[in-house]
């Protein structure tokens, strides 16, 4: 029974120049890019911010020098947010905890592996961000979900050149105006050339996509999936003994109860579970809580909220990815739905 089968069950004030950072991962050098920029955003947000990051920052300043941030919204509907706040010196952040970095711009389904960096539709919530199977690694993908909709995180490419060409070619697809879909392709020619200058793909699900759906051990609620690593004997994940689709009808039972009586007897069959984890933990298959605790996270409920407390946070010391156990901490604290800017904007 191999892992490939189990997997398939946001103006820029003008400052001096700084010292360029001088390593670099790759798409070519950055005009914002800088070894203080790049270690205080990885200090907020507790994860390495990749190249591309650094470079759509500098294409924005192309199309807008004055508010770079905003100069997708018109044409897409796209505002970067998140670290590019910071970037941007748009945010007070003299007085701020870490939970504010951890949490602005994290959306309700967002789970700990995913950080928001650009921001949609309002309506449906739709947001863009890195999503990385540990904090001190590269992201695997960019993704998107839209949070008003459900728990559902989509791949977007390997770069956020990627993903803001798959939206922009979603959004010329709908376009009727004639001369909004000549601006368009304006903007798409120019993305499409600066990617190209910084060797990024456009594929939508590129080499590395694929090779990591073969180190997936489930797919999880939000269908992004998880990877853990196995030991040649595959130790390192056991199976939930129910299907997703089960523990959804045994989770909604739950939350659906007539009263705390009710939900406190159907409680005692996700105890179960939580128990053949706890077995799971003893016996090295951390990888089982790390995906109830996640599944738990995506239904979306409160009532889980304990649960996951119980959960998350051990299975990531366990796999080594304590600050991912801060992220969810955090979140489970104040989850919300709306007034996701948690730093205050200058």
């Amino acid at each position: 029974f191999s892992r490939e089968n189990m997997a398939d069950k946001k103006s820029k004030k003008s400052e001096p120049p700084r010292k360029k950072a001088k390593l670099d991962d790759g798409g070519g050098d950055s005009h914002t890019k800088t070894a203080l920029l790049h270690e205080d955003l990885k200090a907020k947000f507790k994860v390495d911010l990749p190249d591309d990051f650094y470079q759509l920052w500098d294409f924005c300043s192309t199309l807008d020098a004055e508010n770079p941030a905003g100069a997708l919204e018109e044409a897409l509907g796209l505002e970067l947010v998140g670290p590019y706040d910071v970037l941007a010196n748009k945010v007070v952040t003299e007085s701020a905890e870490d939970a504010d970095f951890l949490l602005h711009w994290r959306y309700f389904y967002d789970p700990p592996e995913f950080l928001t960096v650009i921001k949609g539709n309002n309506g449906t919530q739709h947001h863009i961000g890195y999503f990385r199977d540990e904090p001190n690694k590269k992201p695997v993908f960019v993704a998107s979900n839209h949070a008003e909709k459900d728990c559902a995180i989509s791949p977007q490419g390997d770069n956020l050149f990627a993903a803001v060409k798959l939206h922009l070619d979603r959004v010329l697809k709908q376009t009727k105006d004639k001369k909004k879909k000549e601006e368009l392709k304006k903007v798409s020619d120019k993305l499409e050339r600066r990617a190209k200058d910084g060797g990024y793909s456009l594929d939508e699900r590129p080499a590395s996509f694929k090779e990591r759906r073969k180190k997936m051990v489930t797919k999880t609620f939000h269908g992004a999936g998880i990877v853990v690593p196995l030991d040649s004997h595959e130790v390192g994940y056991r199976e939930l003994p129910e299907t997703d689709g089960d523990l959804k009808k045994m989770l909604k039972k739950i939350v659906e109860a007539k009263d705390d009586d009710e939900r406190m007897t159907h409680f005692g069959d996700l105890q179960e579970i939580v128990t053949l984890v706890q077995f799971a933990n003893d016996e090295c298959d951390y990888g089982m809580g790390y995906e109830l605790g996640i599944d738990l996270f995506c239904y979306g409920s409160h009532y889980f909220h304990k649960a996951i407390r119980n959960l998350l946070p051990l299975a990531y010391q366990l796999l080594g990815r304590d600050d991912f156990g801060k992220v969810i901490e955090a979140h489970l604290e104040d989850r919300r739905t709306e007034d996701l800017a948690r730093l205050k904007y200058k």
